[in-house]
Order: C-alpha cells, then structure tokens, then sequence
C-alpha cells in the first residue's frame, strides 16, 4: 500500500502560482472591472469621513520613485482607513498649468508660436499636459493605487479656475492682494517672476570685489580725522553687475566703525571686527595701518559718497541688516536688485530723508540698460563692471569664488533679483493667523511644526503674477480714464461663472468689457471703459486652492482634509501655499495633519541623478519584482527619513517578501476543503498550542493596528514579518505539520489546527492588504471563506480587531514562554547532534531530560515530544550527563540519543510499537487507525 496517498498532504493545485509580476496587470484589470474602488466607498457609506487630499503632481514627464512612493503612502492609508470604520474617497489630481508645459511647447518645431493665438497656443498647452496626465494615470494605477481615476481633479478644468477665482476674489475683498513695485525673484531666460518655492540653490561661480566710494559729503563730520580727499566707503559685493544700481551704502547704527589709514594713505571706512579680513583680502599689512578714529554706524547717517563709475550720490543709510558675517560692514544698496535693499530705500524715502527711488537698470531679458552698460547681458556686464572699477582705481581687491546662489528650478538657469510691478498676496497681514493655525495641527514627524512656522515668519510677501500665458488669469481690470485697478465681488462672480461655463480661454478671447457684468461702470470715476491683467497666477496659487476647488466642490469630501501628505520641499511648497490661501479666504487651516516622507535615495545614500547612473525606475522594479515588491519597499523602512533602494536593497527585500508569500502559501494549502461555517472548532475545545497561536495572532492584531494608527507602516511590516518567521514557521507551523499530515483528515486535532490556520490567514490577509495589494487578494480569492465575508475581495472586509477572547492570562503566557524556552535549548542540543553525526533528522531523535522536580512537576502533562517534534522524550529528575541549557528558563540537561524504535513510514516517528497492527505492519498504531478508518 502507497501511504503516502494516505498524507493529507498539501494542496498544490490552488490559484497561488508563481510569476505574481506577470500576472499582476490581470489581476488589476480584474480590480477596475468589477469596480472595486467605488465598491469599497461606497460599502462604507454612512461611516466617518476620512479624508486624505491628493498633492497634485505635475504633469510633465513620467513619474519617477519618489512620485511611486508617495502614491502608495496614500493608497496604503486610504485603504486602511475604508477597512477600519471610516468611509475614505481619494481623489487624484494634477498641477497641469505652468512654464515647463509652456517651454516644452515652444520647443516643439512643428509649434509655430507667433501664428498661433494665445487661445490656441494654450489648447496647445492644455493637449501637452491632458497627455502626460493620462501616461501618469496609467503608471499609478500599475501600483495598485486605487481611486477615482476616471474622475481626477485637473488645475485646467473649468470649475477648478471657477472656484480658484472666488478664492483669488475672497483675498482681494479682505485687503491681502496688492500691486507693488519691489524686487522679486527674476528668470532672464524664461522673462517671468518667480516664487520662493520655484528656487533652488546650486553652486555658481563668481567675482567677489571690494570697491572704493570716495566721500563727497562728511556733514561736517569726518574732516577732522583725515583729509577727505583721501576717505573712502568700502563695500563688498559677490554681483558687480549690480553695481550700476547702487544707490546708497547701509550701515549699521549699532556697530563700531574705524577710520583706518593704510599704509598708502588712504582711509577706509570700515567695521572695526571686519577690518582686518578686508586688508587680508587686499594684501595689505593690518599692523603697519592706524585707526584714526572709531564711531558708531549711526554718526555716518545720511552722508554721501561718489559712486565711482557714474556722477551720482550714494547716500549712507543705517540698516538693521546689515551684520559681521561677511564683508565689510558697509552693503552695496541697489533698491532694484534686493528685497532688503529696497526695504531700506523705501523707508527713507517715505520718511521724507532721501529721494532715491527704484531704478532697475537692467530689462526682463536680463540685460542692462543704464547709459554706460546698455545692451549687455548683465553676466556679461558683470566681468565689464570688474574692468572698468579697476581701471579707473575703486577696486581695492577681487577673487573668483563658487557659491551656493538661487536657480530656476525649472530651466535650471541662475535668477536675479529684480523691482518689477507684480501683485502680490500680503503674508504679514496673515502670517500670525497662520502661525497660531499650526499648533491644532498634527505633525509628522514633529518637527514640521517648527519647520513651517518658521518658513511662515521669515517668508517675504507673496509674488502671485505671472508673465506668461499658461495659466489661470489674474481676474483684475484697469479703469482707462482713472487707471484704477478694479476688483470687486461683483466682478469677481461674474468672472468665475464664465471661467465655470467656458474656461479660462475666455478671457483671452473677449475684450474687457465683454467679461464684465452688463452696464459695469467704474467704482470710482463712473466711467465705462477697461482693459484687462495680462498676468497669469503663479501655479502654487493653483495649487494652493485644491482645498476650495476640491474639498468644497465634491460633497462626499469634507473641508478641512484630514491628512495632507507630501515630500518634505512642501513645505516651502504646496503645504504652505495651501496654508497662506485658506487662511487668507477662511480663516483656518486646510488641514488637520501633515505628514511628510524624506527622498528617495540609492543605496549609499546618495542623492539619485541621471548623470550618476543611480537612478532606479519604477518600471525596472515592476518588470523585475512586481508592484507589490515596490509597495513592500514603501512599507519597510522609515518612510520619514531617506528611503534607500537598489538591486541589492530590492533582492534582500524579496527574500522577506517570499517568507510572508510562502507562509500563507502553506496555510493554504492545508486549508483544503476546509468550511468555516461548518468545520471550525470553538476555542474552548482547540488544542492547547492552537490557542497558544491565536494568542500570538491576537498580540500581532493589537501591534499592527496601533502601526497603522501612528502610520508607521515599518512596524506593520516588520511585526508581520516576524510573526511568520518566529511565531508560525519556527514554531507553530513546524509542531502542527505530524497533526495536519497525520490525523484523520477531519479528526479534532487536524480541524483544531485548521481553525487555528483559517483564523490567522483570514486576519493576517486583511492586516496585509493596504500594503501588499496583489498577493492580498491573490490569497483572498484562494482561501475559505464565512458565509458572513465579502469573498470578492479583501478590502470588502474590515480589518480584524483583537479579541479579550483570544489573550492568555499572564499564567498561561508564562506557561508557554518557559515551553519555548526549553523547545530552543532542546532545538540546540538536536543540532549539535546532528553536526556531530549522532542523527540526521529529528525525528530520529530520543531525548532524556533532567529537570528540577518542580520543574517536573510543571512538565508532568506536556506532551514534549510532538512540541520539539522528536520520537521520544523523557523527563527525569536528579544530576545527568548530557548539555547544560543554563539560558533556558527550564533549567535543564539533555541527552540526545538515536532511537533504536522502528520508523512509522507515514508519519516518521520512531514508535516501539510498529509492526503490532497485522494488516499494517510498518505504521505506529496511530497512523494504522487512521488508514483503517479510510
């Protein structure tokens, strides 16, 4: 007779197959055929709303790992969330208006721009970005992301400009949009203001100079200590080519400045405790100079110097700004070309003290356009400024440096800073609102608190106005008889009910008075007449608005989001821009909690450039791995700090991943024909050690859902992770195999593991489902099911909770920790027997232990042998020969020996009484009953 055949061995045929990455795309399709997103909402209608909102990613350009890793974050939240009491939508959207769209269309050769309208060279725009939105959609949608991808929201769609509108109309009314003249961050090459969070620093090499100004006007003052004829300013400045704009030279009222002779006889004005750097930068020799005399800043106030290349006054200002880090301690002052600069001049000028104005000599282009450098551009004119200084001999030192200095991030050129008109969003009139919003937020990690409120003091007004096209249109008109600027509610709803029926193309379709209400008339001259804004809104205003044109246009959201999750640069970004918008339109902050990820870097941790090579696609670790590969990498590490991936990284992964996958395979297996509603044990009659096992799956329940509460989702992995190593493989599994093998296939102890097996697979499938989304369901539609489960997919159900019911008591959880204990130190002595030729198997094994007798006592009814899976074992009191296990919390020594017993052929074990059933002389009377009875 074959006994193998009467094994009940592990099913093989069932749907768990090999090549998950291949078949992944056939299970997703199979996910959006039968709808399964609006399925899993929608079965939790009438839940608490939960709400994480989408960061719009741009659309331009593949996604890469960083966009992957922020896509799954939230697919494994919005999932968890729907199988935890909540009803959670996620509604994807994208940033789909910008320059990069723009300057990718420019580019294309076959786009001839002045033949085109601006109408049509934005549908043009619109085409480029609605492409890549699809591409993108795709690529998310191959992660396993769910959501309401045929329904995203869009920044081009016509009722998003409507209600960004309202948003940009609700700031105007309450005072905190303004024109002014001040100096912005300025792109040459893309001709258009920049906001703080389109800059990025990347070193740049330059010419650092100190420069000579001669005194003209001392007040009287300074003739004393020297002849003026002698007496210089001297400034220090890292862009000559500003050096056209200078207007005046700062000073601080508070610092201590000298008179210092040089050995040539000239005199510099200089800040006592940077005097000696500047000599050094000079070649001259500090010991052989003297201090004629030492003033406070303030006593400079209001002199004036000669600006050495033009025949114009620099007047001396004191400015807090101005401090000892670098320098000289008197700053360049060009009104034209910086924010503090221009601060300062300001308020001298509207103190009535000095009349200097803001002359910009330099165009949108980049170039100059002063009398002397007119036509260069100002990189140009930088090198022509240096000359000509030395040349007519106010160049007292120069050196060429590399320094971090701002970037366009989008064509990756160096900006300048330049005073243009532009509208602007009053951050100081809403900073401290915001401020004091971000203590009811939640942070995560803690320090964004800090982070934003800082980025929030600091920033400077907001620079909302656009020179280009691609966009939404800055909804202001201008009075041709008056010239006031016009924005007014009434304009405001009138302007968003056409963007809401036609577009924003409206607006550059129409004249003016065709955009206004009917019979509008000036509100301050009464006339009829207007031309419009030709500005468009800067993109992080578009943004900025989700949370109105999002959160409050589709009902089954709520305002405020629950979650806003983004990459840590947000923060000077979207987060922010999110934050200045509500506020100034609400009131009160768009969200209830942040959570921010780190980069995606290589395995060394470095920064990932295509130039470097180190770059790793999501597409390569899908086609090698599978998208639940990619997920499993999400979850593994601390998604707040850097996140490290490469082949290495992704293979030692898989291995974690195929002990997860395997586990629940040989669950599965032994689960044939298994019927919950009809099969399962009650608890109070499971085997001791399967009661053991769901007390561990209970304390894995407990571990798991606390993760998902902190969104941890490492602690999720690695709890998993280690029960199926520790608890199941090690230990449960192993001991339960002679039981599920052996046993009558629907014997007590056989349908008592089965329970055991059914309960932890079902838990542990849900527990696992937010991360790993294919192998989930995979298992899902493999297993058995309750008649009272969603069989059509796992994220149908809700995630389990742990159960009083299924916890030991701390006696019997001791009681089982001291078993383990000695099952180890056993585990040990068997293989050192094994290395040492005694025994190849375990089962082979008979094993004799000396124990204390109360620690025989307490094993008196313990069935050893079937716990540390050998053929026999005794227990004994009093001193024996064999390993001392001083570690184990039995305190014993065991002798292992090779039992002489006969082998059972079905189930292994050596057994003395082989042979006495005469119809089946090679089992052990267990095995031989079993058989009969089949």
């Amino acid at each position: 007779m074959d006994y193998n055949k009467t094994v009940n061995l592990p099913q093989t045929d069932f749907p768990m197959r090999a090549g998950l990455p291949r078949r992944e795309p056939e299970m997703l399709q199979a996910m959006y055929d039968k709808d399964l997103y609006h399925k899993m909402v929608a079965r939790n209608d009438g839940k608490p709303l939960f709400v994480l909102h989408d960061g719009p990613p741009y659309a331009n350009g593949n996604i890469h790992i960083g966009t992957a890793l922020n896509k799954i974050l939230k697919d494994i939240i919005v999932k968890e969330k729907n199988m935890t009491g909540y009803c959670s939508p996620y509604v994807p959207g994208w940033d789909t208006h910008g320059l990069p769209i723009e300057s990718a269309i420019l580019k294309n050769k076959k786009v001839k721009r002045d033949a085109l309208t601006t109408s049509e060279f934005r549908e043009k725009c619109k085409e480029y970005a609605l492409d890549f939105v699809d591409k993108q959609r795709e690529q998310f949608k191959r992660l396993g992301v769910l959501g309401e991808w045929d329904d995203p929201y869009l920044t081009l769609k016509p009722h998003f400009e409507a209600k960004q509108v309202k948003v940009f109309g609700e700031m105007a009314k309450k005072g905190f949009i303004y024109k002014g003249m001040k100096p912005v961050y300025w792109c040459p090459h893309d001709q258009t203001a920049l906001a703080e969070a389109e800059i990025e620093y990347a070193d740049d090499p330059c010419t650092t100079i100190f420069v000579k100004f001669p005194v003209r006007d001392d007040k009287g003052m300074l003739a004393q200590y020297c002849d003026l004829s002698k007496l210089f300013f001297v400034i220090w400045t890292t862009t000559p080519w500003t050096i056209p704009g200078n207007m005046a030279i700062c000073l601080n009222a508070e610092l201590d400045y000298v008179l210092l002779e040089v050995p040539s006889g000239e005199v510099y004005v200089l800040a006592q405790a940077l005097a000696e750097g500047v000599c050094k930068a000079a070649g001259i020799d500090f010991g052989a100079c003297k201090v004629l005399a030492t003033l406070k800043g303030a006593a400079f106030e209001l002199m004036t110097a000669a600006h050495p290349l033009f025949d114009r006054d620099s007047v001396i200002l004191n400015g807090e700004h101005v401090t000892l880090d670098a320098g000289t301690g008197c700053v360049h002052t060009a009104p034209g070309f910086g924010a503090e600069d221009f601060q300062i001049c300001q308020q001298y000028d509207k103190a009535g003290l000095t009349h200097i104005g803001v002359p910009v000599p330099v165009n949108a282009k980049g170039v100059m356009t002063d009398e002397r450098y007119n036509g260069q551009f100002y990189a140009v004119g930088n090198d022509m400024v240096v000359e000509d200084l030395g040349a007519c001999g106010a160049l007292l030192a120069s050196e060429k440096i590399t320094h971090s200095y701002p970037h366009c991030w989008r064509c990756k050129h160096p900006i300048i800073y330049r005073a243009t008109e532009q509208w602007f969003c009053s951050v100081d009139a809403i900073k401290d609102a915001a401020v004091k919003a971000c203590d009811a937020i939640q942070w995560k990690p803690d320090w964004g608190k800090d982070r934003m409120t800082s980025m929030i003091t600091e920033r400077n007004d907001w620079c909302i106005s656009r020179q280009r096209v691609w966009g939404v249109p800055i909804p202001i008109f201008y009075c041709d008889a008056c010239g006031a600027d016009i924005v007014t509610p009434e304009t405001i709803d009138h302007v968003s009910e056409l963007f809401r029926a036609h577009g924003s193309n409206v607006w550059f379709d129409r004249e003016a008075e065709e955009l206004l209400p009917d019979g509008f008339k000036c509100p301050k001259c009464g006339h009829t007449h207007f031309t419009k804004e030709t500005d468009i809104m800067d993109v992080w205003f578009d943004s900025g608005s989700t949370h109105a044109a999002v959160l409050d246009e589709r009902p089954y959201l709520h305002f405020p989001a629950d979650i806003y999750l983004e990459g840590g640069d947000q923060y000077r970004g979207w987060f922010q821009s999110s934050m200045l918008t509500s506020i100034a339109a609400k009131g009160v902050a768009p969200y209830r909690q942040i959570i921010t990820h780190g980069w995606t870097v290589d395995g060394e941790g470095r920064a990932m450039h295509k130039s470097l090579g180190n770059a790793v696609a999501p597409e390569e670790i899908i086609k090698d791995y599978g998208a639940d590969m990619l997920r499993l990498w999400v979850a593994s590490a601390d998604y707040t700090q850097d996140m490290r991936i490469s082949k290495d990284i992704m293979k030692q992964l898989s291995e974690a991943y195929l002990k997860i996958r395997n586990t629940a395979r040989y669950m599965l297996g032994n689960l044939a024909g298994f019927d919950p509603d009809r099969d399962q044990v009650p608890y109070a009659q499971m085997q001791a050690l399967d009661r053991y096992a769901l007390s561990r799956y209970n304390e894995l329940v407990k571990t798991v859902r606390a993760a998902y509460d902190r969104y941890e989702f490492h602690a999720v992995y690695r709890a998993v992770y280690n029960f199926c190593v520790i608890d199941l493989s090690n230990l449960y599994l192993d001991v339960i195999k002679d039981r599920l093998y052996c046993e009558g296939a629907s014997s007590p102890e056989r349908r008592s593991a089965q329970t055991a097996l059914y309960v932890i697979l079902d838990g542990m499938t849900r527990l696992i489902a937010p991360i790993l989304a294919f192998t989930s369901d995979e298992i899902w539609a493999a297993m058995p099911h309750a008649a009272s489960d969603n069989g059509e997919s796992v994220l149908l159900n809700d995630m389990p909770d742990a159960s009083p019911a299924l916890a030991l008591d701390e006696s019997a959880a001791g009681r089982w920790d001291k078993l383990i204990s000695l099952r180890d130190a056993v585990n040990k002595a068997l293989e050192n027997a094994r290395k040492a030729g005694v025994l190849k198997k375990n089962q082979d094994a008979e094993i004799r232990l000396w124990v204390s007798e109360e620690d025989a006592a307490f094993l008196k009814d313990v069935d050893l042998a079937t716990l540390c899976i050998v053929s026999k074992m005794e227990v004994l009191t009093g001193d024996g020969e064999g390993e001392t296990a001083e570690d184990c919390l039995v305190p014993a020594t065991i002798a292992v020996t090779l039992s002489d017993a006969p082998k059972c052929v079905r189930c292994w074990n050596h057994n003395g009484h082989v042979g006495e059933d005469h119809d089946h002389a090679e089992l052990c009377p267990r095995c031989a009953a079993v058989v009969r009875a089949l």
